[in-house]
């Protein structure tokens, strides 16, 4: 019987998605607000990425809404972790390969991870990408080295401080007389590394967030005892 279903649920869905696609016209005109967004975005936020300034200009404040779901999510799956795990309980060490070649991505991760973030607003990336990459820095080490911690103030002051520097920057904004986020400082030169106003700054804050999150779930994960 529940085969069936599935197999109902998913012919209905493939013919749902057929009947979604006859009707669209591929290559056609962008939407409206896409094309305004297209026409006014270089000049009114200085973002040579037009995604940079949707996510974090236009539509700021769902952004914040995203990095607070995220926060949320991380909070909830720390609080359903087991105890940490005994000293005697902890994985055997790891081969020299392994270990080697943590230290030789962390560096590479690191600058990998950095550069997506100070770039999004000019190329495809930006905080949320660049913060996985970051996470995974300083996650593999862990993971080449049982045994060893993350230092979970250090990462929760981190991610405090650069949620809190988000939402500071839009209190600015404000306090200026614009709307919540709004971009401030200069826009500078189209597609140079110092443009886009306070564009830049937001997305450093979303890394920080980001990848201070992900990091330490992930370390708490790996030093929780699995339960039976």
């Amino acid at each position: 019987m529940r085969r069936l279903s599935s197999a109902l649920f998913l012919l209905g869905l493939g013919l749902l998605i057929a009947a979604i696609f006859q009707t669209m016209e591929f290559g056609s005109v962008a939407p409206i607000a896409g094309q305004a967004i297209n026409t006014v975005a270089a000049e009114q936020v200085g973002a040579a990425n037009f995604v940079t300034a949707v996510v974090l200009a236009y539509r700021g404040f769902d952004t914040l809404l995203e990095l607070t779901i995220l926060f949320t999510a991380a909070t909830a799956g720390g609080l359903v972790l087991g105890k940490p795990r005994a000293g005697a309980s902890r994985d055997p060490d790891s081969g020299f390969i392994l270990r080697a070649g943590a230290d030789l991505f962390f560096p590479l991760l690191l600058v990998v991870g950095l550069y997506i973030i100070l770039h999004g607003h000019l190329t495809p990336g930006g905080g949320f990408q660049g913060g996985v990459i970051l996470a995974s820095a300083f996650f593999i080490p862990i993971l080449a080295r049982p045994g060893t911690s993350m230092n979970h103030r250090r990462v929760s002051l981190i991610e405090g401080f650069a949620g809190a520097g988000f939402i500071l920057i839009g209190l600015l904004a404000m306090l200026g007389g614009k709307e919540f986020l709004s971009p401030l400082l200069d826009q500078g030169e189209l597609g140079a590394l110092l443009s886009a106003g306070s564009l830049p700054l937001l997305y450093i804050a979303v890394g920080l967030k980001v990848g201070s999150e992900l990091a330490g779930l992930l370390a708490q994960l790996s030093e929780t005892e699995a339960t039976d």
